[in-house]
């Protein structure tokens, strides 16, 4: 199973698609992240070239957000297991 997993990885590697996949698994794994107070107050809608958007329910959680984006990044990245998130823009 192992040897399955590293073949799999070097496909993605070599045909240019790892790293976008890795990105978007980030909209997978948001809530875990995060926590439920926040997943229920924003939505992560896409990213873009390691940026990150994600929808927030007011004003009020978009500035609170933003103070908590350095926090977040780092959290998602290390879930992931590769720094592949950049930045997050609140919207």
């Amino acid at each position: 199973m192992e040897e399955l997993k590293k073949s799999i990885e070097i496909l993605l590697k070599n045909v240019g698609i790892e790293i976008p996949i890795l990105q978007n698994k980030a909209l997978l794994i948001w809530e875990n992240v995060v926590g439920t107070l926040i997943s229920k107050n924003t939505l992560p809608e896409e990213v873009k070239h390691g940026i990150l958007f994600v929808k927030t329910a007011t004003p009020v959680w978009r500035n609170e957000l933003i103070m908590k984006k350095e926090e977040i990044i780092k959290n998602l990245n290390k879930a992931i297991g590769k720094k592949v998130i950049k930045d997050i823009r609140f919207i």
